[in-house]
């Protein structure tokens, strides 16, 4: 690996992550205030999947972002997971338990996003159609959407997240799905306390995971606030509400017996889990605000290199900035390749790569991340339908044709290929001081030396 001879980095003493679950010391000192709420629960001896801190924590979220109901589940996986059964029995009636919801039948879903995004689709029997990213907002791109209803008329479902913290054009994709009769899954898990405005709604500040049909957050142990696990399934419908409560405690009916007429999931969220949420709730904003300090020392410090942060839209969207992400340049790219599971690099004066970076970092003990791969580039995934700005995906490279990877206008194709392929996410913990981040930048910079 090639470091200048000017710099001698010094080491972090302790790792310093990505991202951590960051816990509220009580102002004596006396323990913290999470734990106040999981000893409730220990005190009540409600340890399992019913008690206060659970009906709390459904509350203030619920009022939080602007929906009915919140329902608390073991984690945002099991709450995707419900939302695609709730979502394909409203679409397409009562499924074969042993098909799924979804059985035979194809969804629209986000390309560049986390794998639990779009595996509870397949859960359910269904077949993901990824739909590429677009460079405004590393979101679902509309414009391809509406390609994607061109080719696939039929599908009547789209999954769409919003990355790293940042809004999508959801008001776009609102119009597209209702235009053609379809329904929203929201994946919030990544974006809980951003918010979004456009002509869906009538230009006032909405919360993400108030835009879909039903969607989902989660409380994962990276997460804005967290509870070291658990997720919620949102939704203004009662109905689905009480449906998803009663699937996520294996279907019971109301005998004195064991009676299961559907089948059932053990994915209820724990009073002793919720009791953490439920203290981590009242410190959103504050977490934002940090995290939002973060992305600007970053960008900042960054300047006259040849790297953007990942992209905002201050008009329309106010981010929660989970993740802080940089896409280099493509001409101050060194040359790279990247295998299944390992990468290459040749280090150049002036030049870097992702793996060049998250090396040099890991070097000093401080951990970033490259993007989220692609779905569409996974292994388990690369048969399915792939859909851009320009039509099909699938088969666009052309060895005869210089730049065969290049759209009409000018821009690459596979928008999310390219993202992966430049970009990776930086140290983003909101317990980093600026000294810690000021040595971060250092290295980033040196790499471009």
């Amino acid at each position: 690996m090639f470091i200048p001879e000017n710099h001698n980095f010094e080491s972090f003493d302790s790792l310093l992550w990505l991202a951590t679950p960051t816990p509220h010391p009580k102002f004596d000192g006396a323990g913290y205030e999470e734990l106040d709420y999981i000893k409730e629960a220990f005190d009540d001896n409600w340890l399992s999947t019913e008690g206060e801190n659970i009906r709390v924590s459904e509350k203030l979220i619920s009022e939080k972002i602007g929906v009915k109901y919140a329902v608390g589940l073991s984690c945002g996986t099991a709450a995707l997971h419900l939302a695609m059964k709730i979502a394909g029995e409203r679409l397409y009636g009562k499924s074969d338990p042993a098909k799924g919801a979804l059985f035979g039948r194809r969804v629209f879903c986000s390309d560049m996003t986390f794998g639990a995004t779009v595996n509870p689709v397949v859960y359910e029997g269904g077949t993901p159609v990824f739909i590429d990213t677009e460079y405004d907002t590393w979101n679902m791109d509309p414009i391809a959407l509406e390609k994607a209803f061109e080719i696939y008329p039929e599908v009547k479902l789209i999954v769409v997240a919003h990355l790293y913290g940042t809004p999508g054009k959801i008001d776009k994709i609102r119009e597209i799905a209702d235009k053609h009769g379809a329904l929203i899954v929201e994946d919030a898990a990544e974006s809980l306390g951003a918010a979004y405005k456009g002509s869906s709604t009538g230009d006032v500040w909405r919360q993400t995971g108030a835009f879909g049909d039903v969607a989902v957050i989660s409380f994962n142990g990276n997460k804005i606030i967290t509870g070291s696990s658990g997720g919620m399934l949102l939704t203004d419908d009662e109905g689905a509400a009480n449906k998803v409560r009663k699937w996520a405690t294996q279907s019971r009916e109301a005998a004195l017996w064991y009676q299961h007429e559907e089948l059932g999931y053990n994915y209820r969220m724990s009073n002793v889990i919720a009791g953490m949420i439920r203290g981590q709730i009242p410190w959103l904003e504050k977490h934002i605000e940090q995290k939002k300090d973060v992305w600007e020392r970053y960008r900042e410090g960054l300047k006259g290199l040849p790297v953007k942060m990942n992209p905002i839209d201050f008009e329309k969207s106010v981010p929660n900035y989970w993740l802080s992400c940089l896409l280099i340049d493509e001409d101050a790219m060194c040359k790279t390749v990247r295998g299944e599971c390992e990468a290459l690099y040749v280090p150049e004066h002036g030049k870097s790569c992702p793996t060049e970076i998250l090396e040099r970092l890991l070097e000093v003990k401080a951990q970033g991340r490259p993007i989220w791969k692609p779905m569409h580039m996974q292994s388990i995934y690369r048969m399915n339908g792939f859909v851009g700005r320009e039509g099909d995906g699938r088969g666009r490279t052309n060895a005869y044709i210089k730049g065969g990877m290049v759209g009409k206008d000018g821009k690459a194709l596979d928008v999310g290929m390219d993202i992966f392929h430049r970009g990776l996410c930086l140290p983003s913990d909101n317990k980093m001081n600026a000294e810690q981040q000021d040595r971060v930048i250092e290295v980033v910079r040196a790499c471009f030396e």
